[in-house]
């Protein structure tokens, strides 16, 4: 049995139950009832969003980009409010591997420059 270096890291999608706001100084720049948690190895949760859900005027792409073996190639997004920019705050996998293929048109944030809140379902 040919042993490669390590398992790949078991990555689970789930969806977020109620509504996720995402917040740039103060800002509201996506609000989303169908936002989905990413969990994959020791790192902390990744909340992704339907690009649909998000407020376009205050993101500009980017050309960064970066490579996960397990997710594919990521583009960038800064966020963009009067006074602050969020440089490469967000990124978005725009054709990602098959295991992951439920992130595909989703975007994530970097949690230390944006607050997120998590409205519960109104019973």
């Amino acid at each position: 049995v040919m042993k490669s270096a390590g398992p790949s890291p078991v990555i689970t999608i789930a969806e977020q139950p109620g509504c996720l706001l995402v917040k740039f100084h103060g800002i509201q720049v996506a609000a989303s009832a169908r936002a989905l948690v990413l969990l994959e190895a020791n790192y902390p949760p990744v909340y992704y969003v339907p690009r649909e859900d998000i407020d376009e005027k205050y993101f500009a792409r980017t050309d960064h980009t970066s490579y996960c073996p397990y997710k594919g190639d990521a583009s960038y997004f800064s966020l963009q409010i009067p006074g602050h920019e969020g440089a490469n705050a967000v990124w978005s996998y725009e054709n990602p591997k098959v295991s992951v293929e439920q992130i595909r048109n989703y975007v994530a944030f970097y949690p230390d420059q944006v607050t997120f809140e998590i409205l519960k379902d109104v019973e």
